[in-house]
């Protein structure tokens, strides 16, 4: 429920952490990203590094191809690319991480050998744009050289290596995914109209609280004199003309945390509110601020500063994120199968 009087909002490093995960469990079904040639990006100080350098140690064998652990960490911090920033990935969310790098490394490997079976090539001159375009990211020459020593020992042989290997992925990827996932105007009419309640808009209010808390355990006494309070202070929340008005007065009376943002609540659905600021809120108009009533501990005054009744997106304000959500899954069910494809004929090892 959104709107708890007294609760405290400050961020949930736990949530985030959850979020994130369920990000990762997703990208690690197979590769969701450009193909990683070098995640690793470039920094000015490499000794800052030295605790996330990683080994050259085998992790998996695909069809004989041996991927070490250099290959698993830049597929790591490509799905977690905050990493250098923490020094390392934040233990919690390590295996799934690596769980979903794995996969993710041995996709590419897959898609690479089946680009080279087929025997595609790269033109010259696009490998030469590719090699150009990466060194501009750097801040300057001396930093791509320290790079390059530090990760291909100097030699450009193995740079276009592997720039040529990403691009091999990248074009089998275009002609097996990218082309192929395309999303008519028509299937993403035809996906609005089957799914109406997809588009459904619940009613919900803005409004912003005046909130007086009754201490925990309270006695009765205690609870009178918090009632009293917010009656003291009910005219001149009535009096209030503006949305600033009453928030000047929110953020100097109210006891609860949204104080610190005028007492103002984001647009809420009816469903997370409780039940008698509903009752109240649909016999206001906006503007309009209620008596005080009790919610739980606490006693509030409400401003109703915008009701927007229950309705439907309509099709032309949905219809680009629509398309761009169809064929991102269309994109994902491609890949899925061209990964348990690859996988059927192949012979990977792991430990």
């Amino acid at each position: 429920m959104l709107f708890q009087p007294g609760v405290n909002m400050e961020f949930r490093y736990k949530a985030c952490g959850l979020i994130l995960l369920a990000a990762t469990a997703a990208a690690a079904q197979v590769a969701s990203h450009t193909p990683t040639v070098f995640t690793q990006q470039p920094t000015p100080s490499r000794a800052a590094l030295a605790p996330l350098t990683p080994t050259g140690e085998p992790v998996a064998r695909v069809n004989g191809t041996v991927l070490t652990e250099a290959d698993l960490v830049r597929e790591e911090y490509a799905i977690f690319p905050y990493a250098r920033q923490h020094n390392g990935i934040p233990q919690e969310l390590a295996p799934e991480i690596r769980d979903g790098a794995m996969k993710m490394m041995v996709f590419e490997e897959l898609v690479y050998q089946e680009a080279l079976r087929r025997k595609m090539t790269v033109p010259a001159a696009r490998l030469q744009q590719a090699e150009t375009d990466f060194q501009k990211t750097f801040a300057n020459p001396e930093e791509f050289n320290a790079f390059m020593q530090s990760d291909f020992h100097g030699s450009r042989q193995l740079l276009d290596e592997k720039i040529r290997r990403s691009l091999l992925i990248e074009a089998l990827l275009k002609i097996e995914i990218q082309s192929k996932s395309a999303v008519s105007a028509g299937e993403v009419r035809a996906f609005y109209d089957k799914n109406p309640d997809r588009f459904r808009i619940p009613e919900s209010f803005i409004f912003q609280t005046i909130t007086v808390l009754v201490p925990e355990k309270a006695t009765a006494e205690q609870g009178k004199e918090a009632r009293e309070r917010a009656q003291k202070e009910l005219p001149a929340a009535k009096a209030a003309k503006t949305n600033d008005e009453f928030g000047l007065l929110a953020e100097k009376i109210s006891d609860d945390d949204y104080r610190v943002m005028e007492g103002q609540h984001k647009s809420t659905p009816v469903d997370q509110l409780p039940p008698q600021v509903v009752s109240v809120f649909r016999g206001m108009k906006a503007g309009d601020v209620s008596d005080v009533i009790q919610i739980g501990q606490a006693f509030t005054i409400l401003r109703l500063n915008a009701h927007a009744p229950a309705g439907m997106e309509n099709f032309d304000e949905v219809k680009a994120r629509l398309a761009k959500q169809l064929q991102q899954a269309k994109t994902n069910q491609l890949r899925a199968a061209l990964d348990q494809k690859l996988r059927q004929s192949a012979k990977i090892e792991e430990p």
